[in-house]
């Protein structure tokens, strides 16, 4: 029987997954087992999922190419004869030219290798788990899966800037992303809230990377993230939306292309603002007042975002949300909807610290979801074989 194996590659990490064809469950292919290898570098580690335990095992150093050979080695003792027929990855950027899930040929790949300018944290490593891939699963499809493609159908007042019409023409243009996520989430609210999923619902991302996707009957219509993974909120380490002003006064101070992209990339967003860490775990535990205020301008920020998001649908049936931060962290639900009863989100305190999907008590929705990435992935490959 045949096997898809999923991967999420990212800077300091490599998620993976095993789906087995025909054994579906109500939402999709079942998986068998799951993981990642983290951090990546000189004292990586393995954990691996299965069969509802978790197992953590030192490996030492380990880069891409190692990651993807222990993974190999990993399925090979597992898989019982299961051959893995495609390989899916989660890819982050695919530009106007990708609006839905593709077989990455050289040519696709030399497409993509155009935007790692545009996702410097991600696109460089999706595409070396890629070349990784191709070389211990030779015979396997390798499947392209685009976080852009689901915001590819934007009306075009939220798909483009205040600038020179010639630069929409050459590809300068808000791609928003999370669309796998977002994807999911659609999926999930047609299946289980098929009157909301009608409606006008926002959805917020939100995990080291955090954004807000504005949806019309399960369409994304606006983002909060635009030409780059930068973008609208701040996050774990990136800055979210900031003065274009502010680059322009850093670049006549002195400072360089390169050291610009590094604060904006690595040294803002939470541990920027706090000095302490990326991870809304540590800073919700923290009683340094530099945590505080870092949490209370990621929340503000959220709240204001929220407005935006309801304004660009004409209103706001209900709102999800995803993403580890999203689904797990009460507090900042809690601070986030601070006095957005006016849009008829009222969150019910009890449900929300008890980890309930369905949180809300006003006339709109609220959900908090877990999201599933790597399932739209695994769809995507075993529809791919389908049609071969």
């Amino acid at each position: 029987m045949d096997a898809v194996l999923t991967l999420n590659a990212g800077s300091s990490s490599l998620k993976f997954s095993v789906y087995e064809a025909g054994a579906q469950t109500g939402r999709g292919p079942a998986k068998i087992l799951g993981g990642q290898i983290e951090p990546l570098g000189p004292a990586a580690r393995l954990t691996l999922d299965e069969a509802g335990e978790t197992r953590v095992t030192e490996i030492g150093p380990a880069g891409m190419g190692e990651a993807i050979g222990t993974i190999l080695v990993t399925l090979q003792r597992r898989l019982a004869g299961r051959r893995v027929a495609a390989v899916g990855h989660r890819i982050v950027h695919g530009g106007t030219d990708f609006d839905r899930p593709v077989r990455l040929t050289p040519g696709v790949l030399k497409r993509l290798e155009a935007f790692e300018p545009l996702a410097p944290l991600h696109q460089p490593h999706n595409l070396a788990g890629v070349a990784a891939a191709e070389i211990a699963f030779p015979d396997a499809a390798q499947v392209g899966c685009f976080d852009t493609a689901f915001h590819r159908g934007h009306p075009w007042v939220n798909d483009t800037f205040a600038l020179p019409a010639h630069l929409y023409e050459e590809g300068v243009r808000r791609y928003g992303f999370h669309g796998l996520s977002y994807d999911y989430i659609s999926t999930r609210l047609s299946e289980d809230w098929p009157d909301l999923a009608r409606g006008r619902v926002v959805v917020a991302h939100l995990g080291n990377g955090a954004s807000m996707c504005a949806m019309s009957g399960g369409r994304s219509v606006a983002s909060t993230m635009g030409f780059s993974a930068l973008d609208g909120l701040p996050m774990g380490t990136r800055s979210g939306q900031v003065d274009p002003g502010v680059l322009l006064y850093l670049l006549e101070k002195g400072e360089g292309p390169e050291s610009i992209a590094r604060m904006l990339y690595r040294e803002s967003g939470l541990l920027g603002l706090s000095g302490i860490s990326h991870d809304m775990r540590t800073l919700l535990a923290s009683s340094d007042p530099a945590a505080a205020r870092a949490i209370e301008y990621y929340t503000f920020r959220i709240r204001r975002e929220i407005g935006a998001m309801a304004a660009a649908l004409g209103g706001i049936d209900g709102l999800v949300f995803t993403g580890g931060v999203g689904r797990n962290a009460a507090p900042v639900r809690t601070m986030a909807l601070a006095g957005l009863d006016f849009l008829g989100l009222t969150l019910d305190p009890e449900a929300n610290l008890n980890g309930a999907e369905r949180i809300g008590s006003g006339s709109a929705e609220i959900l908090a979801l877990e999201t599933d990435e790597e399932g739209v992935i695994a769809r995507a490959c075993f529809r791919t074989i389908a049609a071969d």
